[in-house]
């Protein structure tokens, strides 16, 4: 990877992290940016669909099943607009799990940069079976 690959990857994974402070969960917060020739085509962080009360977890700190991932609302979004996911990079802050990992092939995605490398690896394993390459960058704490 060149050097000015990976300052682009870590900047984007920076804003992600940013991104992610929008959310409302609690138990964890991700955020994910859809990016094409440079140039950020979407963003999403994990939530409640659109309407639904700004309440990811419920009494007993359990994530309700109908919040979304950021990945998913990242992807969902770009469908709603003008422009093409094909061909982009996803930077995400947490791995994709198997469901998103599912949406990002059909959506396109050509590369999936992520911070946290989740403890399931079904995602990643299935992104890397379907040549969607896939970069962890574990170190972004000291930036």
């Amino acid at each position: 990877m060149t050097e000015k690959k990976d300052q682009l990857d870590r900047r984007y994974l920076r804003m992600a992290r940013i991104w992610a402070e929008n959310s409302y969960c609690v138990r964890r917060k991700v955020g994910a940016l859809i990016v094409k020739d440079k140039m950020i085509i979407s963003d999403g962080y994990n939530g409640t669909p659109a309407g639904f009360e700004n309440v990811c977890e419920d009494e007993s700190g359990l994530t309700k099943p109908y919040v979304l991932h950021a990945e998913a609302n990242a992807i969902t979004k770009v469908a709603r607009s003008n422009n093409s996911s094909e061909g982009s990079t996803l930077y995400i802050t947490a791995s994709p799990c198997v469901e998103c990992a599912k949406l990002i092939i059909q959506a396109g995605i050509r590369r999936v940069v992520f911070n946290e490398l989740y403890r399931l690896t079904d995602g990643v394993d299935l992104l890397s079976r379907a040549g969607i390459e896939c970069v962890h960058i574990p170190d972004l704490d000291n930036e």
